[in-house]
């Protein structure tokens, strides 16, 4: 068995067809499921944290939705796209701490018309108004991420989503499971929020918004596959 895996692992590359990946992952194969993550990880911890705020909660909650993936992925079928599968199963896992630690989850489509200043101030806060000129790229990127943390929370995921990972309205409907309208809905109205605040200069950094280095994506691999030595596959 180890001398199959041997070989079967002396093949996997990052050019391997997916559905390969998947077939051998399924099996527990580690070196298939960490070139999965690898490939993935950057747009699940990025849904992650636009739903917690937080890089080290949206960290162990991607550990804990890859986890249940690994171990579900024989039930994958391919009339769905793995990255949708897989964003749906993170997007679970982190409302799912969200209400464990009794998070309040204010209805999305009438949090608009809450009356609340403050809220709607800090949203439309200009740059000229800050205490230092917002000179360097680092420092507009890290006033873009700090106002998309300030959207109401499923504006801030379907914005991230959409703008930031680029999947298609299409594929955020089904992996959030809400209706394609809602969707564009959704994104139209966080665009319309973040435009109040940032102006032409929001488009020019949305790529480089909550950056995800080469050093996380190795820390979450090396995790989940320790974790994932105790999972059983059929």
């Amino acid at each position: 068995m180890k001398n199959a895996h041997r070989e079967i692992n002396a093949v996997l590359t990052a050019r391997t067809h997916e559905s390969e990946l998947i077939e051998h992952a399924a099996h527990g194969n580690a070196d298939a499921f960490a070139l999965i993550m690898r490939q993935h990880n950057q747009r699940l911890f990025r849904t992650a944290r636009s739903i917690l705020r937080n890089d080290a909660d949206a960290e162990d909650a991607l550990q804990e939705a890859y986890l249940r993936a690994w171990q579900a992925l024989s039930t994958f079928r391919a009339d769905a796209r793995l990255s949708t599968w897989l964003v749906r199963i993170v997007v679970n896992e982190s409302l799912g701490r969200l209400r464990r630690r009794g998070a309040q989850l204010i209805p999305l489509d009438t949090i608009m018309t809450l009356p609340d200043p403050k809220a709607q101030g800090a949203l439309t806060a200009r740059f000229e108004q800050q205490p230092e000129p917002m000179a360097m790229r680092s420092e507009l990127r890290h006033v873009l991420e700090v106002h998309i943390d300030q959207l109401p929370d499923l504006y801030r995921t379907v914005f991230v989503m959409c703008a930031v990972e680029e999947m298609t309205t299409h594929e955020v409907a089904l992996a959030m499971e809400i209706p394609e309208a809602t969707v564009r809905t959704r994104l139209s109205r966080a665009r319309k929020l973040l435009r109040a605040g940032l102006v032409s200069d929001m488009d020019v950094t949305l790529e480089d918004a909550f950056s995800f280095d080469g050093e996380r994506c190795d820390r979450i691999v090396r995790a989940v596959l320790e974790k994932g030595k105790g999972l059983r596959f059929s």
